[in-house]
This record gives C-alpha cells, sequence and structure tokens, in this order.
C-alpha cells in the first residue's frame, strides 16, 4: 500500500500520532536496556524524519531531544554528588562528605562515587529521556489544532480556548519582531525597558483588535450555546468521568510500574470505557456541526496499531524474558540487544511506510527560503508600512 501526498481529505488523524508515540513511550517504561532504549529513539527519529512537515511545531522534536540530554546529564550529576542506592564496589572517586544532622539519614553530600551507581543512574536517566522523546515525535507530527479541533462535544470550550491561545501567541511574537525591526531600520534602539513600553503599545493595539474580531466570529457562529439536559443526566456524566479518569490513571500506573501489568490493563479499559461513556454524554449538551471533521481511516489504524503492538509485546517480553530487559548495574555487564523485543521495537516503523506523505509545500526546502530571504535583504527591500501600527511594519 503506497502512502498518498497528504491533503485535507487524506491527512492523517492526529489522534494516531499520540496513540503511536504512546505505545513507543510504554515500551521504553518496560525496559532499562540501553540498546533497547536507543533503538526506541531511533525509530521514532526516523518516523519523524520521514513524515515531518514543515510546520512550526513541528520544529520541537529537536527540543525535546535536548531536553532528553538534559535529562540525562542531571540524573547523573545528582547521583554523583548526592550518591546512589546502588552498592558498588568499583570506586571511580571519593569526594569530601559533608556531615548531615541525624534527621537527614538516608541522604548524604559526597562520598565515594562507585561506577556501579553511575551506570544505574544512565540507564535511569535514559529511560526518562526516551520516554520524553516519544512525546516530542508526537508533537512534532501530529498539528495541535486538528487535534484539538476532535476532542469530544464535551471538551469544546477548552479546545476552544487552547486553539484560540496556540494561534495569538505566534502572532504576538511576531508583532513584536516586526517592531523591533521597524525600530532598527529607523535609528532607534530596540533593546531595553523603553524600547519595550514603545514596543508594547502598538502590539497590545493589535491584540486587542484581533480580539474583537474573533469575539464577534465567535458570537455568530453561536459558540456557547448549550442544550438543556436532565439533572440525572448531568450527574450520571460526572461519575463516569471523574471514575474513569481515576481508573486511567491507576492502569496506567499499574502499566508503567514494574510489577501491576496484571490489574493495569484492566484498569486502563475499563477507565476508557467509563471516561468515554462520560464524554459522550457531556456532549449532548453542546449544539454544534462540524465542518470537515478528520476521518479515522485505514492508515489511522495502521499507525495507531504499530505503537499499541510495540507496548503489547514489549509488556509480554517482561514476562518471558525479564532479565534481558532490565540489565543488571551490579555486577558491572555489557548490555545485550535481545533478539523478539528488538523485532517488537521495529514494529513501531509501519508510519513511515504507510503514513501520508507531506505535501510539496510543507517539504520545501528551508534553504531555499533562506536563499530568497537573502536576496530580499541585498537588495535592501525596505519593509512595509501597515497604516494601523504606530511603527513600520515588514
Amino acid at each position: 500500500m503506497s502512502a498518498p501526498q497528504a491533503t485535507r481529505t487524506t491527512a492523517l488523524h492526529a489522534g494516531a500520532w499520540w496513540l503511536w508515540a504512546l505505545g513507543l513511550a510504554t515500551a521504553a517504561s518496560r525496559t532499562t536496556d540501553p540498546l533497547l532504549l536507543g533503538l526506541l529513539v531511533g525509530v521514532a527519529g526516523y518516523v519523524v524524519a520521514a513524515r515531518r512537515t514543515e510546520a512550526p511545531w513541528a520544529r520541537s522534536y529537536g527540543a525535546f531531544v535536548k531536553l532528553g540530554l538534559v535529562v540525562i546529564a542531571v540524573r547523573l550529576a545528582f547521583a554523583f554528588f548526592l550518591g546512589s542506592p546502588i552498592p558498588g564496589i568499583h570506586t571511580l572517586v571519593t569526594l569530601p562528605e559533608v556531615p548531615l544532622p541525624d534527621w537527614a539519614k538516608g541522604v548524604r553530600i559526597g562520598g565515594r562515587v562507585t561506577a556501579e551507581g553511575m551506570v544505574f543512574a544512565l540507564y535511569d536517566g535514559l529511560k526518562l529521556a526516551t520516554l520524553l522523546i516519544c512525546v516530542g515525535a508526537a508533537n512534532a507530527l501530529a498539528n495541535p489544532a486538528r487535534l484539538l479541533k476532535s476532542l469530544p462535544g464535551a471538551l469544546y470550550e477548552a479546545g476552544v480556548a487552547v486553539v484560540v491561545a496556540m494561534t495569538f501567541a505566534p502572532n504576538l511574537v511576531a508583532d513584536v519582531q516586526r517592531l523591533r525591526a521597524a525600530r532598527r531600520l529607523r535609528g532607534r534602539p530596540d533593546r531595553g525597558v523603553k524600547a519595550l513600553l514603545q514596543v508594547g503599545l502598538p502590539v497590545l493595539e493589535g491584540a486587542l483588535e484581533r480580539s474583537v474580531a474573533l469575539a464577534a466570529a465567535m458570537d455568530a457562529r453561536g459558540y456557547g450555546r448549550s442544550a438543556e439536559v436532565p439533572p440525572a443526566v448531568r450527574h450520571l456524566t460526572s461519575v463516569l468521568t471523574l471514575g474513569g479518569l481515576l481508573g486511567i490513571c491507576a492502569g496506567t500506573y499499574g502499566l508503567l510500574a514494574d510489577s501491576g501489568g496484571g490489574y493495569g490493563v484492566p484498569l486502563l479499559l475499563a477507565g476508557l470505557a467509563a471516561a468515554l461513556a462520560g464524554l459522550w454524554l457531556g456532549g449532548r449538551r453542546s449544539v454544534r456541526s462540524r465542518y470537515r471533521p478528520d476521518r479515522w481511516g485505514v492508515r489511522a489504524w495502521l499507525v495507531a496499531g504499530s505503537g499499541l503492538a510495540v507496548a503489547a509485546l514489549m509488556i509480554w517480553a517482561n514476562d518471558y524474558a525479564p532479565a534481558a530487559l532490565h540489565p543488571p548495574a551490579v555486577p558491572l555487564t555489557a548490555p545485550v540487544l535481545p533478539l523478539w523485543p528488538a523485532v517488537s521495537v521495529l514494529v513501531g516503523l509501519l508510519p513511515a511506510f504507510v503514513a501520508p506523505l507531506p505535501s510539496g509545500a510543507d517539504r520545501a526546502d528551508r534553504g531555499d527560503r533562506a536563499d530568497r530571504a537573502d536576496r530580499a535583504a541585498a537588495r535592501g527591500r525596505a519593509p512595509a508600512v501597515d497604516p494601523r501600527m504606530k511603527e513600520p511594519t515588514q
């Protein structure tokens, strides 16, 4: 099945990307093998490179990778200076130990730093970094506006508020950049408190104008209307939603814990069913129509199913090969890549072949746009003047 070009009608549902990424994250939570974790990062990175667009949110993957590296560095620093609960016999260095009062027993600052403790900290930090990178892959691949658009009716108002905030924030940043560039062209300082106050007034004026226009458009579309439902339905909705969320939290904890997969899956499924029923009942109050709703097609099932399959296979691997997924730090041994868990992780590569290809406009080379910007700057093109602003804009 060849992948088509992504259009408005063939674009993959944003929820499928999130289910795929959460499946990879669940698999990462079930192992501390650095080779398997590195394979998970490689799978996520390959899919992102193959199916990422040039949209602003698609650039967040690199930030999550850097955040993961920071997490590993912080975890190693804590283990180095504050010690590790893992005993070891291979001493790397002995730091001066700070004496602590009796009420701080079990906590130490300085002392002996062992290789076993640092290896354990490395495995622990790498697992958390992999979780963050999997979430970053979902952020880079899923359109947040389309994801919020697909929220159930009970969460419609919250979704609209988040979409408005996500839309207005880049506009404010763009306004500030345009006004600072205009001040530089006029030979005025664009830094400091005085410059900030002079830039803030036109930015605030533009934000107020956009707010008034948005409020008028929302009022014209009937935003905020709600239907009357019986009190019993409202109470049942609250019970189902709250109970479902509690079940999801308990089930997720059972899946992420080393021991608890037996009760984690039933609780998670029961919580999801109750929460979905509560959201469906709550959506009866929302009187709205969907314009071009996103379709959940075969490709969305394949993408979401590949991530869930990776999670299920890794949970199963914890039953038949727990030692292979958790290499010991004591004694020090080289990690080994287990065959079948590694093959299970490779199932997560399926979205790179079945998900729709980004459109040609989305895959435009950044270098071409940079060259056009450089040529425009070389010609000395002056920024246009927006009559609504106090300063000229680009």
